[in-house]
């Protein structure tokens, strides 16, 4: 079969890199790929976001299957692309349709979501530009250190975890005001400090059936032992050397089985979604 994985980093790299081994894989190509995808598969200079253009390239190439790396092209929706257009129905797409990408691509909305299906996240309330002041309020009321999330993808860079009062309330008004994150802190989520060691799971769903991977932890803070600003991530491990059975079994049970999870709520009509539980 022919391939065609989206994006420019190094999970595509890994992807590529892997995909390439498989005796199922006749052609593999990577748009726009990098220096490492490079050595394993053919660079193609297409945006991930240009939508027109892969439908080009996928007819022209015979493409078979896509595998999508970024969020920004899953929450524009090339999933849903695919599946309205007769020439590109039949390709399977490994990534989620844009209303199940939107629970990467909005925390308010992925926060709704939880809360809605009794899945276990951290306590949370939402603010934009006119309810600033009762951002500021709810900052006060809460306990030390301030949990400050944009609301859309920032490229793993906009959250921040602040320890002093007044520096999280300068830090709400850059991001509301001051646009800090782009579009991406229009509106910002205010949220429970939870300690712990972050993790994340991921499992592949066809809407009806899963798969759960290998975990994986990836370090986001730019200081040693944790500290400093979230950059988009500066590399991972796995598998996760604190992981038992007994873990897996109660991510297992408490979100995956119990609570029928993303992948149930949010069924996919076609193709592959690839699902990613953060948890502590």
């Amino acid at each position: 079969m022919n391939i065609l994985i989206l994006g420019s980093g190094g999970r595509e790299h890994t992807f590529a890199w892997k995909i390439s081994q498989s005796p199922l894989c006749n052609g593999l190509y990577v748009a726009p790929g990098n220096s490492g995808t490079a050595g394993v598969a053919e660079n193609i200079n297409i945006g991930v976001t240009d939508f027109q253009a892969i439908k080009t390239l996928v007819i022209e190439k015979g493409i078979d299957m896509v595998v999508v790396g970024p969020e920004d092209p899953l929450v524009q929706g090339i999933h849903d692309f695919f599946l309205n257009d007769p020439q590109l129905s039949s390709v399977g797409v490994i990534g989620p349709q844009k209303e199940a990408a939107t629970l990467e691509g909005s925390k308010a909305y992925a926060k709704e979501f939880m809360m809605r299906h009794n899945i276990p996240t951290a306590a949370y309330a939402e603010f934009t530009s006119e309810t600033i002041t009762e951002g500021e309020v709810f900052l006060e009321q809460s306990n030390s250190p301030y949990v400050l999330k944009a609301d859309g993808l920032a490229a793993g860079k906009g959250v921040l975890i602040i320890e002093d009062l007044a520096t999280a309330k300068k830090e709400l008004r850059e991001m509301l005001l001051e646009s800090k994150f782009g579009a991406a802190s229009s509106k910002v989520v205010i949220e429970e400090f939870l300690a712990g060691i972050e993790l994340s799971c991921f499992v592949l769903t066809d809407g009806t059936s899963y798969l759960t991977l290998p975990m994986a932890k990836d370090y986001k803070r730019i200081g040693e032992g944790d500290t400093g600003l979230n950059t988009g991530g500066m590399g991972a491990i796995s598998p996760v050397p604190f992981v038992t059975k007994e873990f897996k079994d109660k991510i297992e049970t408490n979100i995956t089985k119990n609570y029928k999870m993303i992948f149930i709520a949010l069924k996919s009509k076609s193709g592959v979604s690839l699902t990613l539980i953060n948890t502590f």
